[in-house]
């Protein structure tokens, strides 16, 4: 069954064809995971999905056309984007960060138990309720801005480079709780240039080139093509 669907999604910059016609789905419950070197058009493409960006070619999620729809109508619709350099807000709380991530439901009951499962996967966050959200350390911030994505009951997550500029242990308690969200039935779209630690937890994943997919496979698959080896992995 598939989560979230993309064919032939095109992105311009006037001139400059960032994303070229790529297509591929993620299924329901599954990491599907992205890979490329800077300019590839990752996270272009994350930003058309989330209706950032305008764009070319059909996207669905759950069946449904989402091209054209505006951001906070596709989060409620179960779409959340956690962009790359956190976007979290810094003058406002811990706490105040994480309701605003469940603006769209309408169900207390609901959120306080959203809320208590993210602040027991997140301990350190728990810690730091009244803390100003820009007083943490970046590991703290990122995990911040999964969680509150995770608040909105988000259906598919996608996640641009989660690990950028975080110390090897944080990227490991990250990851841990991307794994953790993916296994209570999140599909997730992971952009991440950590291709090794972003393909051990794919389900399946492809690798951008210049705006096209030049390799497509498991996760396993990738890991072990000399190709991605020789480019990605420093083998």
């Amino acid at each position: 069954m598939t989560a979230l669907s993309v064919e032939n999604l095109s992105v311009s910059y006037g001139d400059i064809h960032a994303v070229k016609g790529i297509s591929f789905e993620v299924r329901q419950g599954e990491i599907f995971t992205l890979i490329g070197g800077n300019g590839a058009g990752k996270t272009s493409t994350l930003r058309a999905i989330s209706g950032l960006l305008r764009s070319g070619g059909v996207m669905t999620l759950h069946g449904k056309n989402i091209r054209g729809i505006s951001p906070e109508k596709l989060v409620a619709m179960g779409l959340a984007h956690v962009p790359e350099g956190r976007g979290i807000f810094g003058n406002l709380s811990v706490m105040e960060n994480l309701l605003l991530g469940a603006w769209t439901c309408r169900d207390r009951s609901a959120v306080s138990e959203n809320l208590d499962r993210m602040l027991t996967a997140l301990p350190r966050l728990r810690e730091r309720l009244s803390q100003a959200a820009g007083t943490l350390s970046g590991g703290e911030q990122q995990m911040l801005a999964v969680a509150r994505a995770v608040m909105s009951r988000a259906s598919v997550l996608l996640l641009d480079e989660p690990s950028m500029g975080l110390a090897p242990k944080l990227v490991k308690e990250i990851y841990a709780v991307i794994r953790e969200i993916n296994r209570s039935g999140v599909s997730i779209l992971l952009v991440e240039q950590n291709a090794n630690i972003a393909l051990r937890i794919a389900h399946r994943a492809a690798v951008l080139e210049t705006g096209t997919i030049a390799l497509a496979g498991t996760g396993e698959e990738l890991l072990a093509d000399p190709r991605v080896r020789k480019a990605y992995l420093g083998a």
